[in-house]
């Protein structure tokens, strides 16, 4: 018998959740403050990128921040700011740079990624769905022999890892991008990894989830949630009131508000990315990073999509526009013939990623609660872990054995 279950959240992790849960006999209902039609699920670089191996608290992160912290244009962007949530975030985020922790992780992180690529095609087998999905790889295009040779221990680790990866020369790389002028030293090339556009997919799951008997709530948005003997007794909305048997957080940048309510002290910080894209011809055929500029390039269904930045600077939908003209000059760097107009750059837009501290998502039951699960914190990876992190949730609320261990997901971890 299935059980009432109220997901807090409809972006992509939401969506994943409600789409396995439903698939197991339940009785779900998204509630989700915005229209959803915008935010990271929707602005995101659609990859399904199982090559991401290294989390963002990686070593020397901190230092480098640090340094960046002085250029509103830098790839990663820590505005200093006295708040207690922001100050316990930074000092965990500090303590998780290491080597060690990297190491433990990237099996793991290497692991929900494919997950979440095969479950991608699954869904679109099962489903008859038609959005996106090519198999090309992705390029990390370096313009320095340092960033070369830096990229190259990269691969290393990948293949390592099992995953298909190798090195190209700059030749190679433009025999394979005939179209696109390059300005490059060469780059690695990850074979392994996919690439979509995302509106498709939010709106054919949305459709799908809709006529399945998904009750989808938009521009509802939850202000309380009632608790009695550590069990969620009601969700409280600003419409409505639902009495669920289950719960899952699953929103995003928002999660951490919300689970104070419990006597849950997430660490989250909300990283902002942007997105500028054109429907011009810019003979850019395979899905690349620009890696001294960390900004990503996607070719999607009908336009080129660039996407990049992590600016930490806590909840809020402000465009800076010297990060808009940081992505379009570092764009053109690599790309010398694309030249984005004033029109595409008026029209950026950006989306809000739940950031940890150790770059590892919260997916599971805390100890606090009862019949809460959290699905929430998986910075630039929820694109590609979405319908993992679903499937992942799904286990746990029908209590079977995970498809895989999911020790360094816990929202109860120490950092």
């Amino acid at each position: 018998m299935g059980k009432e279950i109220v997901i807090i959240g409809g972006g992509i992790i939401g969506l994943s959740c409600a789409y396995y849960l439903h698939k197991s006999g339940h009785q779900v209902t998204v509630i989700d403050q915005s229209k959803m039609d915008g935010g990271a699920s929707y602005v995101n670089a659609g990859y399904l990128a199982p090559s991401h191996l290294i989390p963002l608290a990686a070593p020397g992160m901190m230092k480098q921040g640090i340094k960046w912290m002085f250029s509103d244009k830098s790839p990663l962007y820590i505005k200093p700011r006295l708040d207690l949530q922001f100050l316990k975030w930074s000092w965990a985020f500090n303590k998780s740079c290491n080597q060690a922790k990297v190491n433990k992780a990237i099996p793991v992180m290497k692991e929900i990624a494919v997950l979440g690529r095969d479950l991608y095609n699954e869904i679109k087998q099962e489903e008859g769905f038609n959005f996106q999905l090519e198999k090309k790889g992705l390029f990390m295009l370096c313009q320095t022999e340092h960033m070369l040779e830096e990229e190259g221990h990269l691969v290393d680790i990948a293949v390592k890892e099992g995953l298909v990866a190798r090195t190209h020369s700059a030749q190679e790389i433009q025999q394979m991008m005939p179209n696109a002028a390059l300005k490059i030293a060469g780059g690695t090339y990850f074979e392994c990894d996919h690439h979509t556009t995302p509106d498709e997919f939010m709106s054919e799951l949305k459709t799908y989830l809709i006529n399945a008997g998904v009750i989808i709530k938009q521009e509802e948005k939850v202000i309380d949630l009632a608790v009695t003997g550590g069990t969620i007794t009601a969700v409280q909305t600003d419409k409505a009131q639902y009495k669920p048997e289950e719960v899952v957080l699953a929103a995003g940048s928002w999660t951490s508000a919300l689970s104070r309510k419990l006597n849950i002290n997430l660490l989250l910080q909300a990283g902002k990315g942007y997105r500028v894209q054109t429907k011009a011809t810019t003979g850019i055929t395979y899905p690349s990073i620009l890696a001294e500029a960390k900004i990503a390039v996607t070719p999607m269904n009908g336009f080129t999509r660039f996407a990049g930045t992590m600016e930490i600077a806590g909840i809020n939908h402000t465009i800076n526009t010297n990060r808009v003209d940081a992505i379009t000059q570092g764009v053109q760097n690599y790309f010398p013939e694309v030249q984005l107009t004033n029109e595409e750059k008026d029209a950026a837009a950006c989306g809000l990623r739940p950031v940890t501290p150790d770059g590892m998502p919260y997916i599971g039951k805390s100890a606090k609660c009862k019949n809460l699960t959290l699905a929430t914190g998986h910075a630039m990876m929820g694109w590609s872990l979405g319908p993992s992190t679903g499937k992942l949730v799904q286990e746990i609320i029908d209590d079977v054995k995970p498809s895989m261990n999911m020790e360094l997901f816990h929202p109860d971890r120490k950092f």
